[in-house]
């Protein structure tokens, strides 16, 4: 009944991406309606002429988005549109998620260095506004996805409490403007890499790891932590399949 229902797809293009958003025009023209089944992945690397992996991480991605539910043994099915947790996937999404990206790789070396700075010029009043934000953090972690935002707003803080204990305003104003951005055109992609990527013990681990070395005074461990996070957050959002090209 599907079988002539995509197109296949021409290289160079974002393989994953075009099939997701081929699926996603498809459920929205009333081609496949919420309640039914995807074709099989088989069906669907043989309609589109791509490999299955391929069509794997598109499929992934529609899950990730809400538009379709997997159910276990059965197949995967087009989400009833009350019950979806996220908007339809969108090129300016894939886009919005790869200047993410590049922020983030921007801003590792500038944090880094106004972490070591910290380390040294901190107060204690300044440890423990940090350590506030930390916490808040792990409150957020532990309520759940649905504390993104929160989570997200809490990491933000602690960030920019740490930038302003370096003392230096110049690394303050910067790192304002990135945030700024972020805020202004990327907030709801950022937040909901935060709940696909940058959740759980492991991730605050990360950010615990920075608070001690600032808690220890020593700036080359801070300096160290802090990079070691941003270039190990850039990678988890490049590598998501949504993003990485094909």
């Amino acid at each position: 009944m599907t079988s002539g229902l995509f197109e296949r797809i021409d290289r160079p293009r974002r393989l994953p991406d075009e099939i997701a958003r081929s699926i996603s025009e498809a459920i929205a023209s009333g081609q496949l309606k919420p309640g039914d089944r995807l074709p099989t992945e088989q069906a669907l690397s043989a309609q589109f002429g791509v490999a299955r992996t391929v069509v794997r991480e598109a499929v992934s991605l529609l899950k990730y988005d809400g538009v379709i539910t997997p159910k276990r043994g059965v197949g995967a099915f087009v989400t009833e549109p009350n019950a979806r947790s996220a908007f339809r996937i969108s090129a300016a999404c894939f886009e919005k998620r790869r200047q993410l990206v590049q922020l983030l790789e921007l801003r590792t070396g500038v944090q880094a260095e106004a972490s070591a700075l910290a380390a040294a010029a901190r107060s204690d009043r300044d440890l423990r506004r940090i350590a506030t934000h930390l916490t808040d953090m792990a409150e957020a972690t532990d309520e759940g996805p649905d504390s993104a935002a929160q989570r997200f707003d809490a990491e933000g803080a602690f960030y920019r409490a740490i930038t302003e204990a370096s003392g230096n305003e110049y690394y303050v104003e910067f790192v304002g403007m990135i945030e700024r951005n972020v805020s202004e055109n990327l907030r709801s992609v950022a937040i909901k890499n935060a709940m696909a990527a940058e959740w759980g013990s492991e991730i605050l681990d990360e950010h615990r790891a920075v608070y001690q070395a600032l808690e220890a005074g020593d700036p080359e461990r801070a300096r160290l932590a802090t990079r070691t996070h941003f270039e190990r957050a850039a990678r988890r959002l490049a590598n998501r399949a949504d993003i990485a090209d094909v």
